[in-house]
């Protein structure tokens, strides 16, 4: 389960973020997980309250953004909305893209106590 990977992850980061401080726990947790991060939210939501049990994000209010995918065309220049990566230009037809929006893991914020 790679949502696993993920969530251990970020508990390990706001823990050694929090003791970095000589905090005593994570009150607040922003996080920006995008479309296209390959991250399956409810997975993640099933596993978040067994990895945060008993560590410093126990009592954490939590909030994801979770921006859309957006690509722009090799080929034409044209930006576009994308569901998956593999999603052709709509202007021209061409698979060739940059992605621009949509594949962030990241921790945002973290309002510590």
């Amino acid at each position: 389960m790679h949502e696993l990977s993920v969530v251990t992850s970020i508990v390990k980061i706001v823990q050694q973020e929090v003791h970095k401080i000589n905090g005593k726990k994570a009150l607040e947790l922003y996080l920006e997980i995008g479309k296209l991060s390959g991250v399956e939210m409810d997975s993640f939501y099933f596993i978040w309250p067994q990895c945060i049990n008993g560590t410093v994000l126990s009592d954490t209010k939590l909030f994801i953004e979770e921006p859309v995918g957006k690509a722009r065309c090799a080929e034409c220049e044209t930006e576009f909305y994308i569901d998956k990566s593999f999603d052709s230009c709509p202007n021209c037809d061409s698979p060739f893209k940059e992605i621009i929006a949509g594949k962030e893991l990241k921790i945002k914020k973290i309002i510590i106590k």
